[in-house]
């Protein structure tokens, strides 16, 4: 860094005012000879002038404060121009405000000083532009090796000598590593509100309305920069069109001492691009993990999937000969949507440490975890129902099946998810308040429980019937009219007697499901009865439908 110090004294010309100034950087050399070049300075430059109009001592004194007011590095004055010597106007001025002041003699040209100078800080800045291609190249390498974001954070933190930070959109904080001192707790949650008060400051997904700013979040002030962190095309529903930025994330770093320097500031842009393939990079392959995990999950419900055919689909996915199932659902229908709650699950998961396969399958979320004891499945199942809870800030509902080899995880998953749907028409949320209620009937708050094949009640006469040909007897004795007698459209009405029986007979609700009118439902449900000489209200022929529904699964 060229200071005011390093140019008086490679050029040997003679100081007259502001030596305590003299380490002051200078970003730049300028020439004028106008009365007030202020409108045309942006601070930390050296300024070199003859004073052609500075002809009084109050035009000189005038001069020398608006400089210094300016915030420039320095004032150089030529001498045997328009004055043999430096006014004394002037020197006495700069030295009341701590300008550095020095003379230029006639046989002394401007240029000299021009060249010293620019030699030296396209010198400085050749060294810190290679500097950050070599930490550019660092931080490549690391995305390259498959090492995540915190590492890539971390090699950050050390480069600029301070705490680097990593958030998502909505300000979650996504990783965090520091160099040497750790920001306060009390710091990063301001930090978090300071970044959701700017993602929410501008239209969805527009990144130019939330520009890299400096955060004034606890002590951050004055050594802090927050930069956004662009993707190209939109994700996760947050808007715009292919090609059109979108804001996923929130880069932040902070000094550790002091305020960030040009190589630092050259360093955190480069950065951006870095930490965008990384995040680029892993929700690829999340991705791709959550297709994979859907096609297994659905290949083992249809039974597709079975003997040494499933275990060699079930081992990338840590799993062995035995598996237990989980399956979740959202207390409130819609509440973050099933793909918020896909991605609470399986963050939940990884907290626990715990291998498995998470996916969502016909309106459930379903996971395989390595079979364990049943109490530990319990537990496990507890845990990461708190876990995921926290994450969407909405009840959830939990079936759990017993853990079993994997060859029979079709029947383990049959046997969670008809646990969950036993514990909902026992518990139905929003009976009374209707869809997105956070309260029962009687007004008692929805909390995330779990349901286990110990709830199953009837369900487990299905279970235990190794015959399947008689289960398909039974399911078609009930279900059977409906299909034969209409065709096409018996497709409809099996839809409709499933959700009206999964909504616990809510019309509004299970209207809703199927996005139609509750007339329509009314109807089908009408023609479901016609058909089968059963009738809703009928607690009995209820549970029969429900039965036949779900032993159909079985057998498919």
């Amino acid at each position: 860094m060229l200071t005011v110090r390093e140019l008086v004294r490679d050029i040997d010309i003679r100081l007259l005012a502001g030596e305590e100034a003299l380490d002051a950087p200078v970003r730049w050399v300028h020439i004028t000879e106008l009365e007030d070049p202020t409108p045309w300075l942006s601070g930390g430059e050296l300024l070199l002038t003859t004073g052609l109009q500075l002809d009084t001592p109050e035009r000189q004194r005038g001069f020398v404060r608006r400089l210094a007011d300016h915030g420039v590095a320095g004032l150089g004055f030529g001498t045997g121009f328009a004055h043999t010597h430096v006014p004394e106007a002037l020197a006495e001025t700069a030295r009341e405000r701590g300008l550095p002041l020095f003379e230029v003699p006639y046989d002394v040209p401007f240029i000299a000083i021009t060249e010293s100078a620019f030699s030296r800080l396209v010198n400085e800045q050749y060294a810190i532009l290679r500097r950050a291609i070599a930490a550019h190249e660092r931080l490549e390498r690391i995305v390259l090796s498959e090492r995540g974001i915190d590492a890539v954070v971390g090699a950050l933190a050390t480069l600029i000598g301070g705490a680097v930070l990593v958030f998502d959109a909505r300000g979650g904080l996504l990783a965090q590593r520091s160099f040497r001192a750790e920001l306060e707790e009390e710091t990063v949650s301001e930090l978090e509100r300071e970044l959701r008060e700017r993602t929410r400051g501008g239209a969805p997904g527009d990144v130019g309305a939330r520009r890299g700013f400096a955060p004034t979040a606890g002590s951050l002030g004055g050594r802090a920069l927050a930069l956004p962190v662009a993707a190209s095309g939109p994700r996760d529903g947050a808007g715009g069109a292919d090609g059109v930025p979108l804001l996923q994330a929130w880069l932040v770093a902070a000094k550790d001492n002091g305020g960030l320097s040009e190589f630092d500031r050259l360093t955190l842009h480069q950065a951006v691009t870095i930490v965008a393939l990384e995040m680029l990079r892993r929700r690829v392959a999340e991705d791709t993990e959550r297709r994979l995990a859907g096609d297994v999950l659905s290949a083992i419900v249809s039974g597709e999937l079975s003997g040494t055919d499933l275990a060699r689909r079930l081992e990338p996915f840590g799993l062995g000969t035995s598996v237990g199932v989980i399956v979740m659902s959202p207390a409130r229908p819609g509440a973050g949507g099933m793909a918020a709650a896909e991605v609470a699950l399986a963050s939940a998961l990884r907290g626990e440490a715990a291998d498995g396969l998470v996916a969502i399958h016909d309106g459930l979320i379903g996971a395989l975890v390595p079979g364990m004891d049943e109490e530990e499945l319990f537990a496990l199942a507890n845990r990461i129902g708190e876990r995921a809870t926290r994450a969407l800030g909405a009840p959830l509902r939990i079936g759990v099946g017993r853990a079993v080899p994997g060859a029979e995880a079709r029947r383990a998953f049959h046997e969670a998810r008809c646990a969950l749907e036993a514990l909902a028409l026992a518990q139905p949320s929003g009976a009374a308040n209707g869809a997105g209620s956070d309260t029962t009937a009687d007004g008692s708050p929805v909390r995330t429980t779990i349901a286990t094949y110990r709830d199953l009640g009837s369900f487990q006469l299905l279970l235990s019937l190794q015959d399947d040909d008689a289960l398909r007897l039974f399911c078609d004795s009930i279900l059977g009219p409906i299909e034969e007698s209409e065709g096409a459209y018996g497709g409809e009405l099996m839809r409709s007697l499933e959700a009206f029986i999964e909504e616990n007979g809510q019309w509004e609700r299970a209207a809703r499901r199927l996005y139609c009118h509750r007339h329509t439902l009314r109807y089908r449900i009408r023609r479901v009865e016609e058909l089968t000489g059963r009738s809703m209200g009928s607690a009995r022929d209820r549970i029969e439908f429900w039965l036949a529904l779900r032993g159909r699964e079985l057998v498919r």
